[in-house]
């Protein structure tokens, strides 16, 4: 992203709501106007050839949200497979997670640089390859190593395919796009069930070796059937900047990790040396964001209060959904003795919510504007997670677990899709750069609550109350933010 000078204008000057107006730059202008036609050969609503484009670039989101489903429910049987502590074995996530970080603000400007299909054929490369490579990994580290590889593949995805969607269905693009993502919970049923059931009867290395035809398939439906997109004008890509933002969070995610230690001081040179580095870093990071004219992370970005709110609701939906819903199959296999294929089943039941809202909730979007489903999304959400943890009496755990991720889900279908299109409509110019942002500050926020959560966990003489208290405490950010959300200037229509 940093770097991408016919796309990344900066603004002139605040409106009088004190938000940002973002000029479309001239080479975005005749890309993205916002009343154009549809690209020529997909002018029709029903054309075959714009439905394959949406099946594919939907085929390989699915196998990127089965990817980290499955692995949730693996973590136990990685843990003890691989002999490895709790704290070490999240880190197969959040490894994953950290590739997504630094791929994903950066994808979207190397569609715009290189191809959106090219950028999209080489990250379902990577990730075949990478998953192939996680299936054999004799240990915690080299899978962990191995697993954000696989994320810099899958991470890529998004930017390239969202704008390849928006490309592709014209006026009606916020829709598709909203449709597009709401397919995250069709690999989110699927993947604790695999998951559970490769546990069970075979081994947890299949959850890896399953993205290999899934991934091959995707690459030949790529080749076949998505348009070529053109190159647009950029400037000099950010490397120094992508390096100094995977390092702080790297470093970061080592300190948090060393508190977990069965023996851990927070007073030993490990740690502190480990928090002066990354406190170093952070600012080489901001030092760099505010010199470079092409930054990994645009300032026109960060400055609108439009922006600067819809950042932190990602990356508290991030913590609450990825993060912590990460961690439910443990959480039911720790505190409640439930059996991997069923804790499994316990997170697909989320997934089951989602969908039975997702679609409406995009439809409706014209009607509803982005505000009033965001905020009665993200309540659900707070509501369901605390509910995880205070099951009353006479009913089972897995029910309940169940009932109450499947709540949850419902708050994630009213939510996803405005969340995913109300930055978009700030800046529609710069769709793959937002989706990249988007995507960034939601890892963020997966990253942190895990890192953390499974360091106290693996500290306590009961993680599985450690982790459900977790789900309760994760209410506080949602209640802050909603009166942020409700401040917002609604949008409705198309953008």
């Amino acid at each position: 992203m940093g770097g991408h000078g016919g796309i990344h204008t900066p603004p002139e000057e605040p409106n009088e709501l004190g938000e940002w107006s973002i000029p479309a730059p001239a080479a975005s202008r005749a890309t993205w106007p916002r009343q154009d036609p549809e690209p020529e050969g997909l002018a029709l609503t029903g054309d075959p050839a714009k439905w394959k484009i949406f099946s594919v670039v939907g085929f390989a989101l699915f196998m990127s949200s089965l990817d980290l489903t499955i692995v949730s429910t693996a973590l136990p049987a990685i843990h003890r497979s691989l002999h490895s502590p709790i704290n070490w074995t999240a880190w197969t996530i959040t490894a994953a997670t950290l590739g997504t970080v630094v791929i994903m603000p950066i994808a979207g400007g190397i569609s715009d640089q290189f191809g959106r299909k090219r950028v999209f054929i080489v990250s379902a490369v990577v990730f075949t390859l990478a998953s192939l490579a996680c299936g054999f990994a004799g240990n915690i580290y080299l899978l962990v190593v191995l697993r954000a590889f696989q994320a810099l593949g899958g991470g890529a995805f998004m930017p390239s395919a969202t704008g390849i969607v928006a490309d592709s269905f014209g006026p009606n693009r916020d829709r598709a796009i909203a449709m597009f993502t709401s397919i995250l919970p069709v690999g989110a049923i699927a993947g604790p069930v695999l998951g559970g059931v490769f546990v069970t009867y075979w081994s947890w290395r299949g959850i890896f070796f399953i993205n290999i035809p899934i991934g091959i398939a995707v690459i030949a439906a790529a080749i076949r059937y998505l348009p070529k997109s053109p190159r647009r004008q950029t400037g000099n890509l950010d490397l120094y900047g992508i390096f100094l933002l995977g390092s702080t969070v790297l470093v970061s995610m080592y300190a948090v990790t060393l508190l977990g230690e069965a023996h851990a001081d927070i007073g030993s040179p490990e740690f502190i040396g480990s928090l002066v580095v990354a406190g170093l870093l952070t600012l080489a990071f901001v030092r760099n964001t505010l010199r470079n004219p092409f930054p990994i992370i645009p300032l026109y970005l960060l400055k609108g209060r439009a922006f600067l709110i819809m950042d932190l609701v990602n990356l508290i939906y991030g913590a609450a959904v990825l993060g912590l819903g990460a961690l439910v199959p443990l959480y039911a296999e720790d505190r409640f003795h439930i059996a991997p294929l069923q804790a499994g089943t316990v997170l697909a039941a989320r997934a089951v919510g989602t969908i039975a809202v997702a679609g409406i909730a995009s439809f409706l979007l014209r009607r509803t504007g982005f505000r009033l489903p965001m905020i009665v999304g993200m309540t659900i959400i707070g509501i369901g997670s605390a509910m995880m943890f205070f099951r009353p009496s006479g009913v089972g755990p897995f029910v309940w677990l169940s009932l109450t991720t499947g709540f949850t889900g419902i708050g994630m279908g009213a939510a996803m899709p405005a969340a995913n299109n109300a930055t978009l409509s700030f800046a529609a110019e710069n769709v793959a750069a937002i989706t990249g942002m988007r995507g960034m500050f939601r890892s963020i926020g997966s990253i942190v609550a895990v890192s953390i959560m499974t360091a106290i966990a693996s500290r306590s003489l009961d993680p599985g109350i450690i982790l459900g208290w977790g789900f309760v405490l994760v209410g506080i950010p949602i209640l802050i933010v909603i009166p942020l959300i409700a401040s917002l200037e609604d949008h409705r229509g198309n953008w």
